[in-house]
Order: C-alpha cells, then structure tokens, then sequence
C-alpha cells in the first residue's frame, strides 16, 4: 500500500535539508518499496562494479536541461514528458527505440504549433525498467493451488514470467539494465546526430500508421496540414533572418525515469571537474515516485543532494504541506529550474485540488513546473480484472488541469505520458473506439496501459488546440 507523507513544521525541511548529506546518506533512512536481495555479497559486487561504469549522460547536459526547464517555468517552452510505462530489456532493439522517438517528435511537432513556442523532449526511456508495486508479494492461483512470489519490480530487478527462478531478486540486472540503457543511449544520439529529428523534414520520422486504413481522415488530415504550415512558417521565417527559428527547430532529446532503487541511482552519483555537488549521471531527469515520497524517507534523503532537477509525483491524497515541504527538502535555495511538479489526480478531482496545491507552493518560495500526468489517476479494471484507461479521462484531466491552473495563477508547462509508438490495444476510447471488448487483440504491457500511436497524436493535437488559445498571451 502507499505509505502516506507525513506533513512537517514550518521549519522541518528547511533545518533537514541542512544535514551532512552524501551519495549514501540515504541508507540510514526507511527506504519505501525495498528490495529484498537474497545475496547482500552479490548486491554489493554489483554496485561496486556499476560505480566504476562510466556516465550515461553529462553533467553540461544536465545543466542545459535545467536551464530549459526554468525557461519552461516562465512560460517560454512547453515539455514533453513520455514514453513507455517500464522500459524491457528485450525491447532495446532498433523498431522499439525510433518508433518511441518517432510518436514523440510528431506530438511535439503538433505542440510546437499550438504553442507558438520551443518543446523539450524528455524521453521515459534507457533507465525506467523499474515500477512500484502496491504489494511485495504476487499471488497466483496454479493447478489449484495457491502460489506467493515476489511481484515483478520491472527488469532492473526481477523478471515477469511467474516462476520462482525469475521472480527472485537478481543484482545482475542492475548491471544490465546500465548496458542497455547506454545502449539506447548511442542509438538515440546517433539518429539526432544524423538528421533523424530535423523538424524541417518530418517525412524522416513520419510512422506507417498514417496511412493506416483505421485512422480517421480528419486526424490524418489535420496532421498534413500541421506539417505543410508549420514548415511554410519556418521557410518564412528563415528567409526573414528570424532568431527563434533556431530554437523552435532544433532537436534534443533528453532522459527521464523513475529513480525507485537507489542502489542504481547512487552508484551512478559522483562529482564531476569543475563543478559544485553531486550529478545523477544515470539519466537527466530522475523523479520520485507518489510511493516513495515520504518526507523522512530513504528516497527524498537521495534527492535532496544532487544537483539535477527533479521531478515529484503529486497525486489526489498529496496536501499543501506535503508538497511545501518536499520543495523546500530539495530546492532550498529556490534554484530556477530545478523542480517539476507532475499531478496526477485524476479527471475528477483535478479542478478541486489544484488551487490549494498552488497556493502550498507559494508558501514553498521556490519557482516550479507544473506538468499534468493524466495517465495514473485515471487507472481503472474491467470486469475480468484487466487494467485499462479511459482516453476520454485522460483528455478530460489534461483540459482540466490546463484551466485549473490558469484559474489559480499558474500555468501548465508540460505532459507526462505513457506511451508506445505500437499498435497496442491498452486504453479504451480515442478516435478509432477501443472498447473494453477488443482489449485483447494487443494488450502488450507488463504494467500499466499506455496510449498507442492513435491515441498518443489525438491527446497532442487536443493539448495543440488548448495550447493555441493562448499562444501569445
């Protein structure tokens, strides 16, 4: 079950996050979601082995995203956060890893003219194969008979299929995990590197599925015609010498997980030449998650000390105080950029929570982005227990949180999602009518329901639309 954040006193985080702090720190502290490893020699062999591993990203790249993301918090960029729900080892392979970037690049393209402005792409990818469970243990029923294992944390520490051999905690994995996230890692440098992501020529990243018999003709055509004005404009632009152009063409994408284990996250923390305090140089943007949040915890202890921004989850039971507290934890200095709030409410309890949230953090004194998750509050079973999500829910929270905001004196500066550029069948509703009765013809997650490629540039094109409202404004 969740365990709920404590709210602190007026001083408690403040005087907290004055502690001696290290990569470590964080051991001394209840870690939420701990992992029971059967080996502690094992665990320790490969940490130590993962510690000598050099870094997956740079700490310039961190320091550039943070700037961005402070540009983000003034109203000057918009990001896109996404991609799949946990990442598998088995698909770091090439279709995988550029039809996520292709999904990606057509939603920032479509935001990109709705918002007038520049979009951060922040991929949920080569470093999340790691997922909180509400339970440590799994029970199935098998010949009859009642079988406990652990449940499935996601690659980094076990594996899915049901069998004791795979389920058992393996410290291995998070030495793998590193390899296939560098893996990925080269792949995407090289396709940006390349000319893949030139927003000049979406034709490089155009997916198959716009020429998919089941995708409504008014999507494809509003697509098209996105595409042939945006670039009219960025032709215009360039013949008048216009500066921005640059920015709103130029492509980076940038890395994003949940940081649950902490041995993996403080093996890849170091310092670096010429800088002050410690990096996370598994990937830019880690975050905790709304299990691992608690104030006194293991996992806000490790946050608190590295100097990448960070990302906090914000669901329906989080209060003012909680959230107050946990900005003031790790952004005392009230540093530009270095805190993404991302809510998680739910459709129908956005409009109610959101005012008192931002009224908890003005109280916090430190600039942050909001960014609307609309995928996790919005989780619901069918009938024969199936996990699913409703496209329209999803919608209803993103227009929603958009307004809410707006209202309270804030602004939305960005998405998070889950997502697959695969022809999944996980969330119900969309343009092309998923029902609950044809969940089955590619339900292909080992966690949560992800938007398919459909659904994924519906949901961009309604947040477009939003967005162009008050482009300007």
């Amino acid at each position: 079950m969740t365990t709920p954040v404590q709210p602190g006193s007026e001083s408690a985080a403040p005087s907290a996050a004055s502690r001696p702090w290290s990569p470590d720190s964080w051991r001394s502290r209840v870690e939420a979601q701990r992992i029971e490893y059967p080996d502690a020699n094992a665990v320790e062999r490969e940490v130590a082995k993962l510690r000598s591993l050099p870094p997956l990203v740079t700490s310039w790249e961190i320091e550039k995203l943070k700037q961005e993301i402070a540009d983000a918090q003034e109203g000057r960029r918009f990001v896109l956060q996404g991609g799949d729900c946990a990442e598998t080892l088995d698909d770091c392979t090439p279709g995988a890893i550029t039809n996520k970037l292709k999904i990606l690049m057509q939603m920032s393209l479509a935001l990109v003219w709705g918002g007038r402005k520049p979009v951060v792409r922040i991929g949920r990818f080569a470093g999340q194969y790691a997922k909180p469970r509400s339970s440590a243990i799994e029970t199935r029923e098998i010949n009859g008979a009642r079988v406990s294992l652990p449940s499935y944390f996601g690659d980094l520490v076990n594996g899915a299929p049901f069998t004791p051999e795979a389920r058992t905690p393996n410290p291995h994995l998070l030495v793998r995990a590193y390899q296939h996230a560098a893996l990925t890692l080269n792949f995407i440098r090289a396709l940006v590197e390349g000319g893949f992501a030139d927003i000049h020529h979406p034709e490089y990243w155009d997916l198959s599925f716009m020429r998919h018999a089941s995708l409504p003709a008014d999507l494809r055509a509003q697509y098209e015609q996105m595409t042939r004005s945006l670039a009219d404009g960025l032709r215009f632009m360039e013949v008048l010498g216009e500066a921005r152009v640059e920015e709103l063409t130029r492509v980076e994408f940038f890395t994003s997980h949940e940081g649950l284990s902490l041995l993996y996250e403080s093996a890849q923390t170091r310092r670096v030449p010429r800088r002050e305090g410690h990096y996370n140089l598994s990937t830019h943007l880690p975050w905790i998650g709304e299990r691992t949040r608690q104030i006194d915890g293991a996992h806000v202890e490790y946050f608190r000390g590295i100097q990448n921004p960070v990302g906090i989850k914000i669901g329906p039971a989080t209060s003012p105080a909680d959230v107050r507290d946990l900005v003031r934890m790790l952004n005392p200095t009230g540093e530009r950029g270095k805190i993404v709030l991302i809510t998680r409410l739910g459709a129908g309890r956005a409009a109610e929570r959101i005012p008192a949230l931002v009224e908890g953090v003005r109280g916090a004194g430190s600039p942050v982005l909001w960014i609307c998750d609309p995928m996790h509050g919005n989780t619901v079973s069918t009938a024969s227990g199936l996990k699913t999500r409703s496209f329209d829910a999803i919608r209803s929270e993103l227009e929603t949180t958009y307004d809410a905001l707006r209202g309270a004196g804030a602004h939305m500066g960005g998405i998070h999602v889950e997502l697959t550029g695969e022809d999944v069948t996980e969330c119900v509703g969309g343009a092309t009518d998923i029902t609950e009765d044809n969940l089955h013809t590619n339900y292909a997650t080992l966690c949560d329901p992800r938007l398919n490629y459909h659904q994924a540039l519906e949901l961009a094109f309604a947040l477009a639309r939003r967005l162009s409202q008050n482009a300007g404004k």
